[in-house]
């Protein structure tokens, strides 16, 4: 929920994102050839997360540079994120930014926009044309693990909790974040995390299908840049067309599938070889 701006399509360029204004909010902000690197920056509240927030990760996604492949989402300090700021429960809410008693008394239509708006941080990290990687050490609760679940890959500490603590807030995990749940661990495992709104610790997480890859806290930075590395060893149109492939899948039948597949690899061949 939050008065986000919606964001714009992607191709613009990163300065069109001002380094000032998302360090006001707690975010930097880096580009970096085909590498962009988004880190939670409010270490001091263990990276909590408000509608600037929110807003401020749409506004990225709406203006990151074309030549990006890959996004790496990381938190500053020892936790990811710890989800969302406290202050939002309160009547005076984030100054500047309102509060949940705020969003509540706005009307049905106007509260969907503004949900819709905030979720848009979200969604754009599934892009066929980026892969999304979330570095997570500590915390990841709530939005936090909203956040790592919008990612493509997550690669976690020995020392990740993550939880779906909304439930337990009299909430429930509206960005976006209970789909990939459901796809990575299946309902129960899902219903159980999040009607429990139990700690699920970095052993469980790599067991259940939650981390590709955990390492000791001090690894973290080289193993993501070795996964980059691996991600940017392929043909960029073909990783994209695989991406579409990979993420339609669920919902086709085989022959459907087997028709997309053909599809893609048309495009692929005359791209090539015409």
């Amino acid at each position: 929920m939050a008065g986000a701006a919606a964001p714009q399509q992607r191709g613009g360029n990163a300065e069109d994102v001002s380094a000032e204004a998302l360090a006001e909010i707690g975010l930097r902000y880096e580009v970096d050839g085909e590498i962009a690197t988004i880190t939670l920056n409010r270490p001091d509240k263990r990276n909590a997360q408000t509608f600037a927030t929110w807003s401020a990760l749409a506004d990225i996604g709406g203006n990151l540079p074309e030549q990006v492949r890959v996004v790496v989402v990381k938190g500053e300090g020892p936790s990811f994120s710890a989800g969302i700021d406290l202050r939002m429960f309160t009547p005076e809410g984030v100054p500047g930014q309102g509060s949940f008693s705020s969003a509540a008394a706005l009307d049905g239509p106007a509260f969907e926009e503004r949900l819709r708006q905030a979720q848009q941080g979200f969604l754009w990290l599934r892009r066929p044309e980026i892969v999304s990687i979330a570095a997570v050490q500590g915390h990841a609760i709530g939005a936090g693990f909203q956040l790592a679940l919008a990612c493509d890959l997550r690669i976690i500490t020995n020392d990740v909790k993550f939880c779906m603590k909304e439930p337990a807030l009299g909430l429930v995990p509206d960005l976006t974040g209970t789909k990939p749940l459901v796809e990575l661990v299946g309902l129960a495992k899902a219903i159980d995390i999040c009607l429990t709104a139990r700690t699920v610790e970095a052993d469980e997480a790599m067991r259940i299908g939650l981390a590709e890859k955990m390492v000791a806290k001090s690894d973290l930075a080289k193993a993501v840049q070795d996964k980059i590395a691996e991600l940017l060893s392929t043909n960029r149109d073909a990783a994209a067309a695989t991406k579409r492939l990979l993420q339609g899948a669920r919902g086709r039948t085989l022959e459907e599938q087997s028709a997309a597949e053909g599809a893609e690899q048309a495009k692929r061949l005359r791209a090539l070889f015409r």
